[in-house]
């Protein structure tokens, strides 16, 4: 079998990035639903460390019950979505974050720029399988996290984001954002579907970083 190639593994959309938009919920990309939730996972700075070392390894994925299968490493240029200033202008000079290859104990790659991957999963009698690419990646001393983008034969199209945060007050927040529809006319069919299973992996994914799982 052909190995994927970097033109191969392109994104199902067209606005790559957009979960980075400071008015995501307002102005979401045209014919795409937008949402956004956090939880907070405690306090400190192990605090903080301990969550993003999860985050980067597909802990979210993994502990919500995915199985996480085809991780492949970027190859040639990047994509480079825009970032956005506090009144929602884009920036000027924008430069992406780069993080070098590292790994888990367990000799896990963290998740880097340009990765693709393919998260499998059991909806009812089904198995699904949905590919994804990372399209960026933030790495800053208080604020960690990545974006992945939707890829052909995805049930959806779109972008979703993970980012753990360590806030002024020490407290330790995850915040998943996203915009997504149905991909094909076959799956919009089935959207009403599509929907409820995302609102449930969604509380899954919080739960997957929180210490004692206590979310509703």
């Amino acid at each position: 079998m052909r190995r994927s190639t970097f033109t191969d593994a392109a994104v199902s959309y067209a606005a790559i990035g957009g979960t980075l938009a400071p008015d995501l919920m307002s102005y979401p990309p045209k014919g795409y639903r937008p949402m956004e939730q956090s939880v907070r996972l405690g306090s400190s700075q192990e605090r903080f460390e301990a969550a993003t070392k999860l985050l980067m390894t597909w802990g979210i994925q993994r502990g919500s019950g995915m199985e996480v299968t085809d991780l492949e490493n970027g190859t040639g240029v990047q994509y480079t979505p825009v970032t956005f200033q506090p009144d929602g202008t884009p920036a000027a000079s924008q430069q992406h974050p780069v993080n070098e290859a590292t790994f888990d104990d367990d000799g896990t790659p963290y998740i880097a720029n340009g990765m693709t991957a393919t998260l499998k999963m059991k909806v009812w009698l089904f198995a699904v399988t949905a590919p994804v690419r990372v399209v960026y990646v933030i790495d800053e001393a208080a604020r960690i996290g990545f974006a992945y983008g939707t890829m052909a034969g995805h049930p959806e199209s779109g972008e979703e984001s993970f980012i753990v945060e360590h806030r002024d007050d020490d407290s330790v927040w995850l915040t998943i954002r996203s915009f997504s529809r149905a991909s094909t006319w076959y799956y919009r069919l089935a959207w009403p579907v599509l929907r409820f299973q995302q609102t449930k992996f969604t509380k899954l994914y919080l739960r997957a970083l929180h210490p004692v799982g206590a979310i509703k």
